[in-house]
């Protein structure tokens, strides 16, 4: 079996978009529904601005009334019909290999994990290729289909910037809560208070309770209990210095 040669590089055909954007069409959804046999046809659609501009050798083939519905029907000549949806699917990819230029391909039905069958059954992944030769081919983007929606398939880069925008996010509302935690004193450095998140009350509450133990004539250090209920972190820097 020939193993085909495939090299990605960004598609100049296809109008540059967010990567939130997305499709749907309504009215042909309502109309036909959405199965693997007429996914490529409402990806094709007129409206669709992830499509390419230029004619596609899937648009060849319809003109040709060669499609999924039409392989499973009637089946090819080293094949007769009815085929089922697998061997329909890869007749439709033999079909398109023996054409060049521009193509979108239904890519085969894989198991995810976490998905259902139904949630897989409303899932299609549409890959935009250029063929050189039957065996060659250049991967413009990547796409799916979910629940009739046309999305775009995110980049690397994108997906990178919003995992590190997540992780900021967490890392900043964690020193916020940790800030309340902190206090500096010039002679002894940072110290931590981890009991509440409001020092000076627990500092209030620590001198009334001082104040009870002096007047039942208990001997008892403020600075003492504070030490024991703080957290002691080393601090190189000079006192006074931030």
């Amino acid at each position: 079996m020939d193993t085909q040669q495939i090299s990605y590089t960004p598609s100049h055909n296809i109008i540059i978009m967010s990567e939130t954007a997305s499709f749907v069409d309504p009215v042909f959804l309502a109309r036909f529904g959405l199965t693997r046999i007429n996914a490529i046809d409402y990806f094709l659609h007129p409206l669709n601005p992830f499509r390419t501009s230029a004619k596609t050798s899937n648009e060849v083939l319809n003109m040709q009334g060669i499609n999924i519905g039409t392989l499973m029907a009637w089946g090819t000549g080293t094949r007769p019909g009815p085929l089922n949806m697998d061997d329909g699917e890869d007749e439709y990819r033999v079909a398109l290999s023996r054409l060049t230029g521009e193509q979108y391909e239904l890519l085969p039905l894989t198991n995810i994990e976490g998905m259902t069958t139904q949630q897989l059954a409303a899932l299609f992944t549409i890959r935009h290729v250029h063929r050189t030769s039957q065996n060659q081919i250049k991967v413009l983007g990547i796409y799916y289909i979910l629940e009739g929606v046309i999305y775009k398939s995110p980049t690397v880069r994108g997906l990178m910037k919003a995992h590190i925008a997540r992780t900021l996010e967490g890392l900043s509302d964690a020193c916020d809560a940790l800030s309340v935690c902190a206090k500096y004193d010039p002679s002894t450095g940072y110290t931590w208070n981890f009991d509440s998140t409001n020092n000076d009350d627990d500092d209030d509450d620590d001198e009334e309770e001082d104040e009870d133990d002096d007047e039942d004539g208990g001997v008892y250090n403020v600075q003492e209990k504070k030490k024991r209920k703080r957290r002691r972190i080393l601090d190189n820097r000079r006192p006074g210095e931030r």
